[in-house]
């Protein structure tokens, strides 16, 4: 019996493919994932930039100038010098709880960037629950603000947790009766399928002209989400000297610090999807490629069209969000708590009957 050599090496090269597939495979998986958590970081260090240029101008100041061209590599330098500091353990305080609340806010604010559709096609995960599945897992965050401000074993520290938390469930109900709306209108929670219900008329039919007052409330909801003033009472530094972030030093400070900017820049991206139309821009009728006399946008080309507009929009309200910083003065505990069930939630709530009604009516 004659065996040819050539039919052995193809048999036994059949499992090496296989797992040469796998492997492959898995590194396509990762991919998209590194890439999205690369622009994110790229993301945070320009809105630092951004912030402390605009604050400097509003106060007619320099800015930062010696760090980088135009002081845009201070943000990094300030990251580097968290990452080299010592990392200091309160001595009476439950150190798993002080070690794992900062983790426990930056996964679950990074996890909500999923759903985010950054332009046609452009989506990590395309649910249909996607704005649901970001209000369940944006809630875990103020759990680990108190998990760190218990674990510190500081009265300023708990009363910052505390604050944080009454703060999100005052603010949470508003946000979640304000997307409810936009899934009524849209016919679905999917983030991708809500963009797509407002390209029909350019940029007439963004759901803010038909949701003027649930996209005011979604945005005070948001501010006070993201604990921006003048709803910063958490870690109010003229009562409770830094609130939960207090103890915290190293590199765990610096984790508060980027999920602080990571929550801005999702909340910013969400205003963008839910009512300024995501990564469409268009005059009626006549859409972004048509004006440069392009009949097709070609693939690369039309991502990086999508993405800029995305962030473009974004980046707008960040503005608006870094102004009002220096505008308004921080309110009191209890016009916080008043505004957010004596006025938000009522006027959410209207808006949202509106909004039965009218597609109701519309049936």
């Amino acid at each position: 019996m004659i065996i040819d050599t050539t039919e052995v090496q193809t048999i036994n090269s059949f499992p090496t493919s296989e797992s040469l597939k796998e492997v492959y495979g898995l590194i396509w998986i990762f991919v998209p994932i590194l890439t999205l958590i690369i622009g994110i970081t790229i993301g945070v260090l320009v809105i630092v930039w951004l912030e402390r240029e605009i604050s400097a101008a509003i106060q007619q100041r320099i800015g930062p100038e010696y760090a980088g061209p135009f002081g845009i590599l201070q943000a990094l330098a300030d990251g580097t010098k968290l990452l080299f500091k010592e990392d200091l353990l309160p001595s009476r305080g439950d150190a798993r709880l002080f070690s794992i609340g900062p983790s426990i806010v930056v996964i679950s604010i990074l996890l909500s960037y999923l759903v985010i559709p950054f332009g046609y096609r452009l989506v990590l995960a395309d649910l249909s629950i996607g704005v649901s599945l970001w209000i369940a897992i944006s809630s875990i965050a103020p759990i680990g603000l108190l998990m760190s401000g218990y674990g510190s074993n500081n009265k300023y520290s708990f009363s910052g947790g505390l604050r944080a938390v009454a703060q999100s469930i005052s603010y949470e109900i508003p946000l979640t009766l304000c997307v409810l709306s936009i899934s009524l209108l849209s016919n679905s929670s999917s983030t991708v399928d809500i963009v797509e219900a407002q390209s029909k008329y350019g940029f007439l039919g963004w759901n803010l002209w038909r949701q003027p007052i649930g996209f005011i409330v979604f945005i005070v909801s948001s501010l006070a989400e993201c604990e921006r003033l003048p709803f910063d009472l958490p870690e109010a530094e003229e009562e409770l000297v830094a609130g939960y972030q207090t103890e915290y030093s190293g590199i765990r400070f610096g984790l508060f610090y980027l999920a602080s900017y990571l929550n801005l820049l999702v909340s910013s991206l969400f205003v963008t999807v839910l009512y300024l139309g995501g990564w469409n821009f268009s005059i009626p009728y006549i859409s972004v490629p048509e004006l440069f006399g392009i009949k097709k946008i070609a693939g690369v080309f039309g991502m990086t069209i999508g993405i800029f507009i995305t962030l473009a929009k974004a980046y707008l309200f960040l503005f608006i969000s870094i102004t009002t910083r220096w505008t308004l003065p921080r309110m009191r505990m209890d016009q916080l708590l008043n505004l957010g069930w004596k006025f938000l939630l009522p006027i959410s709530l209207g808006n949202l009957l509106l909004t039965t009604s009218s597609q109701l009516v519309s049936l």
